[in-house]
């Protein structure tokens, strides 16, 4: 559980994040008139809307991959534009201030932007956990030990023989990497507070793990490889944390007035990116190589995605829950009505 000083951290800093966003935002919309949201939609002179996020150069980059590449976003008369790579703390406070137009996350990172002020919703479900009967290979992440260094842990549970605290690789915090594994030790019983975070990225994990600078290395499905080939072994994947499908659900999300001034727009990207998360799905070995030249890293197996725009707002509750019994937002603060778009993406 998240103490006083930690919660009063993250709470100041959102609000921050927000308060800067909005200064930001309104100088941009004076010097850069151009994007969809500040066109009402309208097309570029190649026929296109352009839509802007950041650079897709991450695990969570295939929808965008096969999408794009396979021509499912110009079908809907779209046209992404790439705006560079952004550390994760950025994404958000990079669509509050205009700099992009849509971008993904997971439930709790939505829910504490949004209870310190930031006007975004998501609209359309991006990755989820596959059903327990599909390749585990495809489930939102896997926890690796290094036997060489703690040979005695062959579990999660036994993760409790250790003594003092556990140091845990997660990207940042407020992400699946922290809330799956801190359900997944509350299954296993060790104690929530006997985890310590390390920010990095997962490509860097594998190489943490191996030097010990980690005892538990948490990444993604694009570096599964990665860390079996070091030797690494694996003690959890997300199926643990009981959440089924929710366990991996993540949105994309607009500002909600990107969302008001154009509906349409978020319609056509809704269905371009579900086409091509279906496609992903139904050709796996293809998606892994297109995620693996487009990334420049070995990719064992590609995220498993939502084929369908239902917002599936039952997945979101147990996200909110999870942040509001460690205290790092108030109860009640922030809804499943307030995290997701319920009607967007079905033109009510």
């Amino acid at each position: 559980m998240a103490d006083k000083k930690t919660v009063k951290l993250v709470i100041t800093g959102i609000l921050g994040v927000v308060v800067a966003g909005a200064i930001a935002y309104g100088a941009y919309q004076g010097n850069n008139p151009v994007t969809a949201g500040q066109n009402g939609g309208q097309a570029g002179d190649d026929g296109l809307i352009p839509i802007r996020t950041i650079s897709q150069t991450a695990c969570g980059s295939t929808p965008w991959v096969v999408t794009d590449l396979l021509g499912f976003f110009k079908e809907e008369g779209l046209k992404v534009v790439y705006t560079g790579d952004t550390q994760p703390n950025q994404i958000i406070p990079s669509i509050l201030n205009g700099n992009n137009d849509v971008s993904g996350a997971h439930p709790n990172s939505l829910a504490v932007a949004i209870a310190g002020g930031a006007k975004i919703k998501g609209v359309v479900k991006a990755g989820i956990d596959p059903l327990p009967e599909q390749d585990p290979k495809l489930r939102h992440m896997n926890w690796y030990i290094n036997p060489n260094v703690i040979p005695e842990i062959k579990s999660f549970a036994d993760l409790n023989k250790l003594e003092g605290r556990i140091k845990f690789s997660i990207i940042t915090n407020n992400q699946c990497s922290d809330f799956l594994a801190n359900n997944i030790a509350d299954h296993n019983g060790v104690p929530r507070n006997k985890i310590e975070w390390v920010t990095m990225p997962d490509v860097q994990a594998v190489q943490a793990l191996k030097q010990g600078l980690v005892t538990v290395g948490g990444v993604h499905p694009p570096y599964y490889k990665l860390m079996e080939d070091a030797g690494m072994v694996k003690i959890a994947d997300s199926l643990d944390a009981g959440f089924g499908q929710g366990g991996g659900v993540g949105y994309y999300y607009f500002t909600t007035d990107f969302i008001e001034k154009n509906p349409e727009v978020v319609r056509k990207f809704a269905r371009a990116i579900v086409k091509g998360q279906k496609w992903a799905n139904e050709h796996p070995e293809e998606a892994r190589k297109m995620t693996e030249d487009w990334i420049k890293v070995p990719v064992s197996a590609t995220h498993y995605y939502a084929g369908d725009t239902d917002i599936s707002p039952e997945m979101v509750k147990p996200w909110i829950e999870d942040l509001e019994n460690a205290g790092v937002i108030p109860k009640g603060k922030v809804t499943v009505e307030d995290l997701v778009d319920l009607n967007v993406v079905y033109g009510k």
